[in-house]
């Protein structure tokens, strides 16, 4: 018998088709602690419920939203009743509209402020809004012109 070395191919090695996830999952976690750590530092202020555009209309047809107003010299307004022309204290706000949300809880409230007023003061406004136990609290803009 005779061996011909032309006959005899090695065999080679099939090319591996896997791919190498470690990297990927130690990537993952380090992102997932990341995420974990700075996820409760993103739940500070006031929830509001703010449009997706200037120009939305408000999509809540069945409801009357209640509408507090806030003009230029720091004086509060509901739009409440025949008296709504009269400035009143915030505490006096609040109640009002813990008492309407008590009585319709999916009634929407919508903030009126004038472009001149301090920022502190709307957001005390919705603070105390938020308080009074109104679950969805908007600010009211007029479309670009």
């Amino acid at each position: 018998m005779s061996y011909n070395v032309f006959t005899h191919k090695k065999a080679r090695k099939k090319p591996m088709a896997e791919i190498n996830v470690v990297p990927y999952i130690d990537v993952m976690l380090v992102l997932l602690v990341i995420f974990m750590v700075t996820a409760p530092l993103l739940n500070q202020g006031v929830k509001v419920d703010l449009p997706q555009a200037a120009s939305a209309p408000i999509d809540n047809k069945d409801q009357e939203p209640l509408i507090v107003s806030i003009k230029a010299d720091g004086s509060y307004y509901i739009k409440l009743g025949k008296d709504e022309e009269s400035a009143k204290p915030l505490t006096e706000i609040s109640e009002q509209v813990s008492k309407v949300v008590k009585l319709r809880p999916e009634t929407p409230v919508l903030v009126w402020g004038d472009t001149n007023v301090p920022y502190g003061k709307v957001v005390e406004l919705m603070s105390r809004l938020t308080q009074a136990g109104a679950e969805s609290v908007g600010l009211v803009t007029e479309p670009p012109r």
